[in-house]
């Protein structure tokens, strides 16, 4: 069954001789729990595709389901809390609240959300995360492996249907960027979330379970990634 389905998305900025076709008629769908990696040159759309499939940017044309919903479709209130309550987000930058510790950076989009955190996912979440003993400390006493896997587990605190990861292991080590991969690839077979992540790098994309290509604003469907 299908989670997401991109359906002849186009996304143009600007207007007659300087518009820019940032995407082209993008079309694909990811099933239920499948860990998804999108590869593409800088400039090629797949950061515009990603802000459209989480409903940070609306596109020209065509449209998005998650889940058979679609967010576009919405008014502007519903669409926040569906993304607040459907997607989870991780970048590359972490963007952790400095003054906040690990616990609370993670408990933070419930809290958001006026909800309480489960206490007993969150103390899963710690020990999957390898953070219990970090979990009262503050970004800045974290490295970046750290801090990056603190993002993960706020973008999990909410049991979202979706995960979107925006080049989450671009600020680490090779060490630490298998371990945040192992660790997405983790949360897709333990919790069921569906994980859509945009790379740069191939040797992380191979860890996926299937590969689309962005280049010129078109996707191109790569395939299942060897076992």
């Amino acid at each position: 069954m299908n989670l997401l389905e991109v359906r002849n998305v186009s996304k143009i900025y600007g207007s007659g001789e300087t518009a820019v076709h940032a995407l082209r008629n993008v079309s694909f769908s990811v099933s239920r729990g499948e860990f998804v990696a999108v590869v593409g040159e800088s400039g090629s759309g797949k950061s515009t595709l990603l802000n459209i499939i989480g409903a940070l940017d609306t596109p020209t044309a065509g449209q998005v389901f998650i889940d058979g919903k679609q967010p576009f479709s919405m008014k502007e209130e519903q669409r926040t809390i569906f993304r607040r309550r459907s997607i989870g987000f991780v970048f590359q930058a972490f963007h952790l609240v400095p003054e906040l510790t690990v616990e609370q950076n993670i408990s933070f989009p419930v809290l958001l959300d006026y909800q309480k955190p489960d206490l007993s996912y969150l103390e899963e979440l710690l020990d999957v995360l390898n953070l219990k003993d970090r979990r009262n400390h503050l970004p800045s006493q974290l490295s970046g492996g750290q801090q990056q896997r603190a993002a993960i587990g706020r973008a999990l605190i909410t049991r979202p249907m979706l995960i979107l990861a925006d080049e989450p292991t671009g600020n680490l080590d090779s060490q630490n960027s298998s371990e945040v991969i192992a660790l997405l690839k983790k949360a897709s077979r333990q919790y069921e979330q569906t994980i859509l992540m945009i790379t740069h790098n191939r040797s992380i994309a191979s860890m996926a379970d299937r590969v689309l290509q962005v280049s010129d604003g078109a996707l191109t469907d790569l395939g299942r990634c060897p076992a």
